[in-house]
């Protein structure tokens, strides 16, 4: 590529791949931009809280969150939103939905909890506040050698850049919105009424015929009854939860299939022999002592035995991720990030954490710092995961920082947890947001501007996640029940046990299982690896070993998202094709804003109306 004339003006950095030049007077970082950033923000993050803690799948919100803001923007002024300030009320609402995940509330606090530690609503609030701003900080001085010298994909970050310009090539605002006001309202509703009426999210089919009579006695396992109503009290059935169907029709085939082929495998299969030879003791439904106190074991080894191989596999793009060349510049230094803006929210993230760290959990000084350096290192490997493939690789980082860290203070739960917490936030959020800088970055938006909106946003969203959550813990026993199992922070509880007691302090068949677990992923990793063009043959590690850890009804409340889809691009392939992801996100939007509404009925003693 040959240098332009010393006449000629340089090419602004990664100006080959912009879809769109503002005016030079655009309006971007607007007052009212800023305003619907941060309400889509609160939204997206009681989305991520809601759906995390219920299945610990969470979505990006960058599709949703840009369609709110176009359809918000004109309610706040007669001036037409211009594309900057979708972008920035995108950025920032985007910044929002990463704040759950950020704050630490989908895994390590749940976590904390079921170990029997206690946390304040302020102490959550502090801490959250602390750690969510690492992740943006993290990839404001990674987004000069991912953007602008290597240019990575980033594929959800394009895509979202293409849908905002849709927006304004053509009408499809308002019909957009309108499909998502109506899946919003429809799964709203139904929330509602699923709050009277208990049995609408879980129909009761044995009712109408409890299926033909079995009677089965193997060891301490009794089946006897109507094959139905046996297998509705194993948890098969269908879970009708709008926000399950949503997941279904966003993720894709392969994962909820290998949901439901986890789920067959824990409930059909392992709970039924661990209950036979007397290893559980509960109801098989009992989140505490029923199967899933076995099942978590060899679950939890499948999710990591996947993701640690897989991790390792990945070790070129690892180092790849190590080496930070020094070529190239920022997009137009007028509009870079200034390096104190960043190094201030750095080192404010850092003594916050390092002070709370050690006021709350007893975590000294010097643990925190490492495992802050740790999170930087990880955020370099998670974001280039995210532009050259689009994964975000976080199920595997807490556990890396809990082991290596938390090996350092045998015997500390609370010290494993959150130094893995802090790793988690930093990681996480700075794979998501680069996804908002390259989306920025297409539509020649100012990066200074994107912090800021970054920084407001993940605030929003703290400030209301942290306060719904302990709405929820309230009002459902979070990770010891079906209404919020939360198996992510399963996860993170059985890691933190292993840490602190040791291996042997499991019993002999749950330890037998999770070995074979951990093999079980490991070989799902391999055979990724080996036969790249077949790897949706191989189940999901990680969506195996959540099941593990789910009601089996889920799995087929998710398969049956996925079916809707199926279903529809075969009728009607280029409306499915258009409008499928608008529903799914109002599905989502609908039934997390009516989980929190639900909350906060049940704390004012609503009662249902059946049951």
């Amino acid at each position: 590529m040959t240098s332009p004339p010393p006449s000629e003006p340089a090419p602004h950095p990664g100006a080959e791949e912009r879809i769109y030049t503002p005016a030079a007077d655009e309006a971007q970082l607007t007052l009212r931009a800023l305003v619907v950033g941060c309400l889509v923000g609160a939204l997206s993050g009681l989305v991520n809280l809601y759906l995390g803690l219920k299945t610990s799948l969470t979505v990006g919100t960058s599709l949703l969150t840009a369609i709110l803001s176009m359809a918000l923007l004109p309610l706040l002024g007669r001036r037409k939103p211009s594309t900057l300030e979708v972008n920035i009320g995108q950025t920032a609402g985007s910044a929002g939905g990463a704040s759950a995940s950020a704050a630490g509330l989908l895994a390590p606090i749940p976590a904390l909890l079921l170990l029997g530690y206690d946390l304040s609503l302020s102490a959550a609030l502090l801490w959250a506040l602390a750690i969510s701003v690492l992740g943006v900080a993290f990839a404001v001085p990674l987004r000069n050698q991912y953007l602008v010298v290597e240019r990575l994909a980033f594929p959800s970050g394009t895509a979202t850049a293409h849908t905002i310009r849709s927006l304004f090539a053509d009408t499809k605002t308002s019909r957009h919105a309108r499909v998502l006001t109506i899946a919003a309202a429809a799964a709203g509703t139904f929330g509602l009424l699923s709050y009277f009426v208990p049995a609408l999210e879980a129909p009761p089919y044995y009712a109408l015929w409890a299926g033909p009579a079995i009677d089965i006695e193997i060891g301490a396992l009794v089946l006897q009854g109507g094959l139905f109503l046996v297998l509705a009290s194993w948890t098969f059935g269908v879970a009708l939860v709008p926000a399950l169907v949503g997941v279904g029709m966003l993720i894709p085939t392969h994962i909820s299939l290998s949901l439901l082929g986890g789920s067959l495998l824990a409930w059909g299969l392992l709970g039924p022999l661990a209950t036979a030879a007397g290893w559980v003791d509960g109801a098989p439904s009992d989140m505490l002592t029923g199967v899933v106190s076995f099942t978590m074991w060899p679950g939890t080894a499948v999710m990591i035995g996947d993701a640690l191989v897989s991790l390792l596999l990945s070790y070129k793009l690892i180092w790849r991720s190590l080496r930070i060349s020094r070529s190239g510049r920022d997009a137009d230094d007028a509009d870079a990030v200034p390096r104190a803006w960043w190094l201030a929210a750095l080192g404010a993230g850092t003594v916050g954490a390092c002070v709370l760290a050690q006021a709350l959990f007893g975590i000294p000084v010097w643990m925190t710092v490492l495992a802050v350096a740790l999170s930087a290192v990880l955020a370099a490997v998670s974001t280039r995961s995210a532009g050259e493939t689009d994964i975000n690789p976080v199920g595997i980082i807490g556990q890396v920082t809990q082991v290596s860290v938390g090996s350092m203070a045998p015997g500390a739960a609370a010290t494993n947890l959150m130094t893995g917490a802090i790793t988690v936030a930093g990681a996480d959020a700075a794979a998501d947001l680069m996804q908002d800088l390259k989306t920025g970055q297409m539509l020649g938006a100012s990066p200074r501007k994107q912090f800021a909106a970054q920084i407001c946003g993940i605030i929003a969203g703290v400030l209301v996640v942290v306060p719904a959550f302990f709405l929820f813990r309230e009002n459902y026993d979070i990770g010891a029940s079906t209404a919020m199992p939360a198996p992510v922070a399963q996860l993170w509880t059985a890691v933190s046990k292993v840490i602190t007691s040791g291996a042997d302090s499991l019993p002999q068949p749950a330890f037998v299982a999770a070995v074979i677990g951990g093999l079980l992923g490991a070989a799902l990793a391999v055979g990724r690896a080996l036969w790249p063009h077949r790897k949706h043959w191989f189940p999901s590690g990680l969506a195996v070993g959540i099941s593990f850890l789910l009601p089996a009804l889920f799995a087929v409340g998710i398969c049956l998202g996925a079916a809707v889809v199926a279903l529809w691009r075969r009728w009607r392939p280029a409306q499915a094709e258009a409008l499928f992801m608008i529903v799914s996100c109002g599905l989502l939007a609908g039934d997390g804003i009516m989980g929190v509404i639900k909350a906060l009925m049940q704390v004012l003693g609503v009662p249902p109306l059946v049951g």
